[in-house]
This record gives C-alpha cells, structure tokens and sequence, in this order.
C-alpha cells in the first residue's frame, strides 16, 4: 500500500499532516510513503529528512496523487494552482483520503470526492469516545489554538498581563475573560494564568466548573434552563432566550474586562453571538477580543474573518487558522492523531476498513460513489 503526504496548497497553512518521525514508522510496518517535495519545509521538516526516514520524495503534485493508495492531508481538497486540476480530480477512483473536510464549507469538494469515487474520512468527524482519543485532532488543534489566541491578545494589548510591583508604583494584572471551557477555552484560560492575568470563565455548563477552576480563574455561573450539550460531547445550538440571558451575564463582566478569547462553537452549525455592537460600547477603549469562531460567524458581530477591526475603541480579531501559525507542534500532534486513525483503519497493508465499526462509520464521509454521512448529505442537498 501506497502514503501519499501531499504539500498543502491552502493559504497561510504550514503545517504537513506527518511529520518524518511517524514516516519511519509506517516504513518499518511495510506500507510504502510518497512525500511531494517541500511538504513539510513550513513545518520545519525538510525533504531530506523524509528520504532518510524511508519514503521517496516526489516533484509533481499530481503524480503523488495518481501513485498514491491512500492520501493524508490536513486542509481540505481545492483547486491546485499550478496544476489547474482540482486536488479531488487527482485522486484515483478506488482510493482513500484522510483529513479535515470541512463539508459545511468545502460542498464542492464534497461532491468531487463521492463523483470520483473516492472513499473519504473526515478528522473532524470522529466520534468523541474512549477509544478515539487518540485520534481527536479537533482538540489537538484547539489547544494550540487556544494557546495562541491569549498571545495574540497580548501583543494586541498596550497593557502587560502581569501584577508588577515597580519601583514606578504598582501595575495591576490584566482582566481576561473567556467565553467557553472546551479544549481551546481551557488552554487559554491556563495560558492567560501562566503570564499572570487575572482571569474569569464562562461556560454555560456546569460540568466544566470544576476543570476552570483547577487552572486557577473564577467561573461565572448562570442559571440553567436548557440541556446545553448533545450526547457526543459537543455544544448544543441554544434558544434565543437562553441567548439573551448568556449575553446578560457576560455583559455584566465587560466593563472591566482588557481581554476576552471567544471560543463558543456549535458542531456543524453558526457559532452563538454573544458579544453584540451594544455590548462592545462597555468595553475600556485599547480592549481586545480574539474571537476563534470567526470561520462560523464569530461570537462577537462584526467580527470579520481573517482580519482585526476596530469598533467603538475595540480591537476585535477575526482568528482563522491559527493553528498553522505554530506548525511544529501542531504538525507533531496531528501527524500522530491521523496515524493513529490510518492504523485503525488499516492495521495491515492489505486490510480493508471496517465499515461496522463506530469510529470508521462515524467518520466516513462518501464511499462508493456517494456521500454516506446523513447529516452532510442532508446539508448539501445530495441523493
């Protein structure tokens, strides 16, 4: 069996979806790794090393892809720029491709693969159980994320996150707030805390209370009237009245508040607004807002995807992909997540996947020509 590690063509993406380490490792279980030249040269892994690890490093692009039994990618399949042909149109009928699909938003590429024939797995769409945990590359990305955000809020920042007592007089720690305790809000939260902010949580379940306050901030509780979590562990779409009163809570909180990391997301659906245009005028003028839901409409409106606006004094910063701005470590923890789904999907060169079994059900997006995903399919309208 043929591995095909393509370079990734989407813009600002760094990272390599294996890195040379997990090459050697596939080699030494006798599957065969092709790696497309200059691969993992943004993560900081030449292709030298990848010819030392065993796998032959190939020029063309679509070559690769041709060659290639099953491919592993990070970014979903586009339009290849020097080649002119859809990443899709390269893969052979028959073959598998493993990576983020990001179907809400990547449609056409969805029905590229199942038209191709093409048997595809989605990273994103893993069931949250026991046993996949060590494939959930949406938490591994989430921490790095939320690592990130709390840094770019710093720089952001004209004021220092730590208390100091100077010989100047005293300079209080910065307030930092952030909305959601998932993967990425409790990275933030701990790296907030590690360069002395002082800092608040809010979640509306209670469950995570006790993870926010291990790390060391105050969490904000709310009364609550709705089930706030589906039965997979994600965030549950909430009425417009529960809305209302998150947004109550939180604004309470904003007039002294210098940061705040939004990291409130719903699975498949538009993130939840809370943080309005109203809500900014409470806000301290030089206040920054990270906002990592941008992608999916942005827990703070006006929030513009890609960029940092300012509104009412407010730098409010539209995060997308920051992920590939710390390549080396999130090239590090992906690589292991997507091989450790690659062997459970192919313990053997000569296996077949296991289409009975729930992490290979769950995250199989088109198989024989169609998109077998019901709620994808639903989604996109498809037969």
């Amino acid at each position: 069996m043929k591995i095909g590690i393509p370079k990734e063509i989407a813009n600002g993406e760094a990272r390599v979806a294996v890195i040379p380490s997990m090459v050697q490792s596939l080699i030494k279980s006798q599957y065969q790794v092709l790696c497309e030249a200059g691969a993992g040269t943004a993560a900081s892994h030449a292709d030298k090393q990848y010819e030392q690890a065993g796998a032959a490093v190939v020029e063309d692009a679509k070559q690769l892809y041709e060659s290639a039994d099953v491919i592993l990618k990070v970014q979903p399949p586009r339009m290849h720029p020097a080649s002119r042909v859809h990443e899709a149109e390269m893969l052979r009928s028959g073959s598998t491709l493993i990576g983020f699909l990001a179907p809400w938003t990547s449609a056409e590429a969805i029905h590229k693969l199942a038209k191709q024939g093409v048997t595809s797995f989605a990273m994103e769409y893993i069931p949250r159980i026991t046993r996949a945990q060590s494939m959930d590359a949406l938490s591994s990305m989430a921490t790095v994320t939320g690592y990130k955000a709390v840094l770019l809020a710093a720089n952001t920042m004209g004021k220092m996150f730590p208390l100091l007592m100077t010989a100047a007089g005293t300079v209080p720690p910065a307030n930092v707030l952030v909305l959601g305790a998932g993967v990425a809000g409790l990275q933030a939260i701990a790296t907030a805390k590690r360069l002395g902010a002082k800092v608040e949580a809010f979640d509306p379940r209670p469950a995570v209370k006790e993870q926010v306050k291990s790390l060391g901030a105050n969490f904000i509780d709310m009364e609550l009237t709705e089930n706030v979590e589906t039965v997979g562990g994600y965030a549950k779409e909430q009425s417009e009245e529960f809305l209302r009163k998150e947004r109550e809570v939180i604004g309470a909180r904003l007039a002294k508040t210098h940061a705040v990391i939004c990291t409130a997301q719903v699975f498949g659906k538009r993130a939840p607004v809370l943080i309005t245009a109203e809500m900014l005028k409470l806000m301290q003028p030089g206040s920054v807002i990270v906002d990592l839901a941008a992608e999916q409409g942005g827990n703070c409106e006006g929030v513009e995807p890609g960029k940092a606006v300012g509104k009412n004094g407010v730098t409010i910063i539209g995060a997308v992909n920051l992920a590939a701005t710390m390549a080396v470590d999130a090239s590090q923890m992906y690589s292991r997540n997507i091989i450790n789904l690659f062997r459970h999907l192919y313990p053997k060169p000569d296996a077949v996947p296991d289409f009975a079994d729930e992490i290979v059900k769950g995250a199989c997006v088109t198989r024989n020509g169609e998109i077998v995903n019901e709620a994808i399919r639903k989604a996109l309208g498809a037969k």
